[in-house]
């Protein structure tokens, strides 16, 4: 019943604002066009369409803000004036009363407002779609006063995300069971995730651990600011952090008259992308305009600062591997390893044919090779890989969405500060370096000694299971205890250096096992 009731408000506000004239009209055939001009009879459809859906989105909530505003960086795909009131949603969603944000504030920390903080602004200095934030000072202990940003959880969105959320569960259900490509899409799969990230967005305590797990791995990279979080002042609903000054990143004009240098921001935003994803496996995933601002302050001139880490996404080390090999891959143009990876990882059947799989990728990817980045659409390549993906029966992985979202975000912003960045060359070298790191001697002593304590555990036993097997005896319990050790040690490291590691600790163990014999000999 609550799924209907919100998906009549939906069709409502789509009516209300006239979205479905905006749809219609995007078409070329003349009856179309005569239908668009009909269902306006009866209604005020006078303000720009971009301004009406806009408007629509905020009306409909979060989720729909959250989906404006990935659109909003698709200026390749998007009609300019669509695009210009969408960006609007990205840090000027229509704010709640200042007075209801000092309300929360008082009843998260028990005290008035006046005790927190020597001086707050009641006028919001950004407001999005789940939170707004409002400039304030303290004074601490040593009576220095301190500049900060307040952030405050909007009210009762709960209840709003929950029906959303109840009727995407809904439509996934329908679609997996409808669908021609509905199970091998998981559609459910996908709706869990985004299920998690909306309430992992709702806890802004959450949010603050992100910003400073964020701001250690990014300690010596000197691309990106990241504000320190003020511990103290941090609850599920509201969080004071570090104030950050800045030009915001779509303030192109603004970023020009400082003097940046778009060329070299364009390459470090690809750099902090990749070093997040592929070194750290923990990448901030809502990376529209109106979280990034460019710091123009002279010890940090040039560099990123990244706000709002209410979305973070993580990767295990199989899928960093799994996508760095396939992007090394790509760079390299060797199509067939791409294929050979999606069929040892299980994403399409093991009965397919290689060469089949080599080409069908070397058709989608080679025509955009060598091409600067304002002739490429992201979108459209992905596209063209889903429809191939549906040939050869490619099992979606929902752990990857969030990436995919950050990757077309990553594309509007590389669009809009340098069309001519190549951003295959400027990745290429990165991944080549990391994938070396991964798999040359450094990592090989780096995970030796990090495993040094599982094998302090484990080498006393390796003695009794050689005895054990060599009698004969308890052989099914040998094995079983020698497979358990090594799908153990599959969960953490290579297949290879597994396969290595046990070597060096089964000639150690037969080495223990000779001394012993020799000592009992001696004495």
């Amino acid at each position: 019943m609550i799924q209907f009731a919100r998906a009549t408000t939906i069709v409502w506000v789509a009516l209300r604002y006239g979205l479905d004239e905006l749809v219609l009209t995007s078409f070329q055939r003349p009856t179309l066009r005569l239908l668009a001009r009909m269902v306006r009879m009866g209604r005020d459809l006078s303000a720009p369409r971009g301004q009406r859906l806009r408007e629509a989105l905020q009306r409909l909530g979060p989720i729909f803000v959250k989906f404006g505003q990935v659109l909003s960086t698709r200026r390749d795909i998007l009609p300019r004036d669509i695009a210009d009131e969408l960006a609007l949603l990205q840090d000027r969603v229509a704010p709640f009363p200042g007075a209801q944000a000092v309300a929360i504030i008082e009843k998260a920390f028990r005290k008035p407002i006046a005790e927190l903080f020597s001086s707050f602004e009641h006028e919001p200095v950004a407001s999005a779609s789940i939170a707004q934030v409002h400039f304030a000072t303290l004074t601490d202990a040593a009576g220095h006063e301190r500049e900060v940003a307040v952030k405050v959880l909007r009210p009762g969105m709960l209840k709003v995300i929950e029906q959303d959320l109840s009727l995407i569960r809904m439509m996934a259900g329908w679609i997996e069971r409808l669908s021609a490509d509905g199970k091998r899409l998981k559609p459910r799969e996908v709706a869990a995730e985004f299920d998690k990230y909306l309430h992992d967005e709702l806890d802004l305590v959450r949010e603050a651990a992100n910003a400073a797990q964020l701001r250690r791995n990014m300690a010596g990279l000197n691309l990106v600011l990241i504000p320190e979080m003020l511990w103290d002042l941090c609850r599920s609903d509201v969080i004071v952090m570090e104030r950050m000054h800045g030009i915001p990143i779509g303030q192109v004009d603004k970023l020009h008259e400082a003097g940046v240098d778009f060329k070299r921001l364009a390459r470090d935003g690809v750099t902090i992308f990749f070093t997040q994803v592929f070194r750290d496996g923990f990448f901030h995933a809502d990376m529209h305009p109106g979280n990034i601002m460019v710091s123009v302050e002279p010890a940090t001139f040039g560099r990123y600062i990244s706000l709002d880490f209410g979305i973070i996404g993580t990767l295990t080390e199989y899928d960093k591997e799994y996508l760095a090999q396939n992007f090394t891959a790509f760079f390299r143009r060797d199509y067939r390893r791409v294929a050979e990876l999606h069929i040892e990882s299980g994403w399409v059947p093991a009965d397919t044919r290689v060469d089949e799989l080599e080409s069908a990728i070397r058709s989608v990817c080679e025509p955009y090779f060598d091409r600067p980045l304002k002739e490429i659409s992201l979108g459209l390549v992905l596209m063209r890989l889903f429809q191939t993906s549906r040939r050869f029966n490619v099992q979606i992985q929902p752990q990857l969405v969030l990436l995919q979202k950050t990757l077309l975000n990553i594309e509007g912003l590389g669009r809009e500060l340098d069309p001519d960045l190549d951003l295959w060359s400027t990745a290429k070298p990165f991944l080549e370096r990391w994938m070396l790191d991964q798999v040359g001697p450094k990592r090989f002593w780096r995970e030796l000694k990090r495993q040094a304590p599982y094998y302090a555990r484990t080498l006393p036993d390796l003695p009794r299971l050689l005895h054990g097997y060599l009698q004969g005896g308890e052989k099914g319990d040998t094995q079983r205890d020698l497979m358990r050790l090594l799908v153990e040690q599959r969960r953490t490291t290579r297949l290879l250096q597994a396969v290595v590691y046990m070597g060096v600790g089964f000639v150690l163990g037969v080495v223990a096992l000779l001394l012993i014999y020799r000592l009992a000999w001696l004495f």
